[in-house]
């Protein structure tokens, strides 16, 4: 079985990606460029005892996403324990909305984001009350 093991999320600018998902969801970056050969930093996304992957960043090798154009690719999702305030922060550093809060009933709430970058991703707060 082909179990996820590591994201990459594709930006224009480096320092902007790190600020906006520094500050909305306290990953920590770690340098790999030299490894990899292009401007590439490394996503440490939570406690090596969670659940969950680590990812990382990398340089954009062609032309960014143009607005409203359909995906092409995955869509990752990160788990927050207040959606609200994740929203806020999304907004404040520059984020906008593509499809807004949502209740996924009896299980969560759900919503997607477009990031500095101009990708799509998603956030999810457990919430079996969601209706």
């Amino acid at each position: 079985m082909g179990r996820l093991i590591h994201f990459e999320i594709h930006v224009d600018d480096m320092d902007r990606a790190k600020n906006f998902y520094g500050e909305v969801f306290g990953w920590t970056f770690e340098d790999w460029s030299d490894y990899a050969g292009v401007p590439y930093f490394g996503a440490v996304t939570g406690d090596a005892n969670e659940l969950g992957i680590n990812g990382a960043l990398m340089k954009r090798q062609s032309a960014s996403p143009e607005p409203g154009q359909a995906m092409n690719g995955y869509s990752c999702t990160m788990g927050v324990e207040d959606y609200d305030s994740i929203e806020a922060k999304i907004l404040e550093l520059g984020g906008k909305v593509a499809l807004p809060k949502h209740a996924l009933p009896g299980m969560a709430w759900q919503g997607y984001y477009i990031d500095s970058e101009g990708n799509v991703f998603g956030i999810h707060q457990p919430d079996e009350n969601a209706k």
